[in-house]
């Protein structure tokens, strides 16, 4: 089965977090010969998703500075005004952005501190989705469910009206499938939370 069929796909990229325990912006850490946000964006572009966005904070000059860097468009950053209420805001924020292409089919809720993932991993995560159209898509690791979140049209629509305060929450709520995505990749249970993550994880998958 071919990326090349896939159905529209968008992808949300959550960056609006304050990085307070790393001590500095994931988003701008170096990673590899770019930077992180850098990096996660040339992932899915390589795997031609239909759209990305980024959720991001207002007035963040130092990530406007490494957007236009990379050459991500402004036209394609989502602000979520109120990044303080936490990761689910900015996925709400996202679902009521008017930005979206029309005929997107799912989008993908990417975490902005996993450039450790695989693309084999992410390119699992989009013909299982493909395969399941209708479901709620997860990829599973070591008996849990991880992230990235795959998510039909439909049920990404309804986080624009919402009353759960988190994903998880709401994925509860949802009377759609939940299909779960077998996958054998570390990554999926590692955090980029502190700096002794950070220089763990980028020796271990930037170095030649």
């Amino acid at each position: 089965m071919s990326l090349k069929s896939q159905p529209a796909v968008g992808v949300v990229i959550l960056g609006a977090g304050a990085s307070v325990r790393m001590g500095r912006p994931k988003l701008l850490l170096p990673w590899g010969e770019t930077s992180v946000i850098g990096h996660l964006l040339g992932q899915w572009q390589d795997l031609r998703v239909r759209q990305i966005a980024l959720v991001c904070r207002r007035a963040d000059k130092p990530l406007a500075a490494e957007l236009r860097r990379v050459g991500f468009p402004p036209r394609h950053r989502i602000v979520n005004p109120k990044p303080e209420r936490g990761m689910f805001s900015s996925i709400v924020c996202a679902a009521r952005w008017k930005g979206w292409d029309a005929g997107l089919t799912s989008w993908v809720i990417a975490l902005g501190d996993q450039p450790h993932l695989r693309m084999e991993t992410l390119r699992v995560l989009l013909l299982f989705s493909r395969q399941h159209p209708q479901s709620i898509c997860q990829p599973v690791f070591e008996g849990r469910r991880r992230h990235p979140v795959l998510l039909p049209r439909d049920i990404f629509l309804q986080l624009r009206h919402t009353g759960a305060s988190t994903l998880k929450e709401f994925l509860q709520q949802s009377t759609f499938p939940h299909m779960e995505c077998p996958i054998e990749d570390s990554g999926l249970s590692r955090d980029l939370d502190f700096p002794e993550d950070y220089e763990r994880l980028s020796s271990e998958y930037c170095d030649p």
